[in-house]
């Protein structure tokens, strides 16, 4: 567990997050303000997440940072504290984002939207045409070849090439796994590299490859002033959209503190700071983040309600079929 500081503070508040809440400067002025000091851990994903509460005693965790497709299934479990929506600042949150699908269950609140934004094509605009990246099948062009890496991540991964095959990515079925997995098999053997994060944002800043399939703001936004040459676009087939939202663990001991830190992310000097993250950058929740100019630019505030309108959010799924389709990108990871 990494502990920020302050080391003084008499309270405490333990998280499970992704590395953009790890910032002291976004952590800094709750801590200070509420004479607490969160205790966080890295995850990557919902599984890791699991992982880590597998080995903790009831109580250990006290706010979860999660995917919202996968709400509904932390919630079945058992996890998840309802919320007050009273608490929070839904009216100032995009309706789409703010859905009920992504945050809530039977009419009951687990999750609070703080940040989004999109995969889809990111892209060298110095080796990589425009025109190509409006086409959502251009990375399995052969001319391509070993100049494209996958992002390692299932759920966009196969959302998007759903997509590039004319399906509805909201109403995958069995039936539709196939042709999915023939077509990502074709597209990592046109790949020089699946990778996570680090990998895939690192290969497209050094020129190692010129476009990231399932790429998006979070790879070029923080990078956009050392390396104005990249960019990311939403093909004219459309695109996928993440959604990240916080979450009390129904155990927790210490439910209002733990509302205190989401109305803290969700306000908009918190915001303005988790969108802008050192470790990615993403869209917030909240309309009124505090935000500069140049920031807004390289998140492209002004073209969000169209960007929105013209992708699917993350799958919402069964137990099962997340099983499956967690198998299926293990065999196309194995394929060669």
């Amino acid at each position: 567990m990494v502990v920020s500081t302050p080391a003084f503070a008499r309270n405490t508040l333990d998280v499970l997050t992704w590395c953009d809440h790890e910032d002291p400067a976004l952590l800094g002025p709750f801590e200070k303000a509420n004479d607490v000091k969160v205790n966080f851990k890295d995850i990557d994903s919902t599984a890791a997440a699991l992982a880590v509460l597998g080995q903790s005693k009831p109580g250990d965790w006290d706010v979860l940072v999660a995917d919202e497709t996968d709400t509904g299934r932390l919630a079945g479990l058992g996890l998840l504290a309802p919320l007050d929506a009273k608490d929070f600042p839904f009216g100032d949150i995009p309706a789409a984002i703010a859905s009920p699908k992504l945050t809530s269950v039977n009419g009951v609140l687990y999750s609070v939207p703080e940040k989004f934004g999109y995969n889809t094509i990111a892209y060298n605009k110095t080796t990589f045409d425009a025109a190509a990246a409006a086409d959502i099948n251009s990375p399995w062009d052969p001319k391509y070849k070993g100049r494209v890496a996958v992002y390692d991540y299932y759920v966009p991964e196969i959302e998007y090439t759903a997509i590039a095959l004319g399906m509805n990515p909201e109403k995958l079925t069995d039936a539709d796994l196939p042709a999915i997995k023939a077509k990502l098999i074709a597209l990592k053997q046109n790949a020089a590299m699946v990778g996570d994060v680090t990998t895939v944002q690192q290969a497209l800043a050094t020129g190692a490859v010129d476009v990231l399939f399932g790429g998006g703001e979070w790879v070029t936004a923080g990078l956009a002033h050392d390396n104005p040459n990249l960019n990311y676009t939403i093909p004219k087939q459309g695109g996928v959209r993440w959604q990240q939202g916080l979450s009390v663990f129904a155990t927790s001991q210490k439910k209002d503190l733990a509302t205190k830190f989401i109305q803290y992310i969700l306000s908009p000097e918190g915001q303005g700071k988790l969108a802008t993250s050192s470790c990615y950058w993403g869209m917030p929740a909240n309309s009124k983040a505090v935000l500069t100019d140049d920031q807004k630019t390289i998140l492209r505030w002004s073209d969000q309600p169209t960007y929105i309108k013209t992708t699917f959010p993350y799958l919402q799924m069964t137990p099962d079929f997340d099983k499956k389709l967690q198998a299926m990108w293990a065999e196309v990871l194995q394929s060669k």
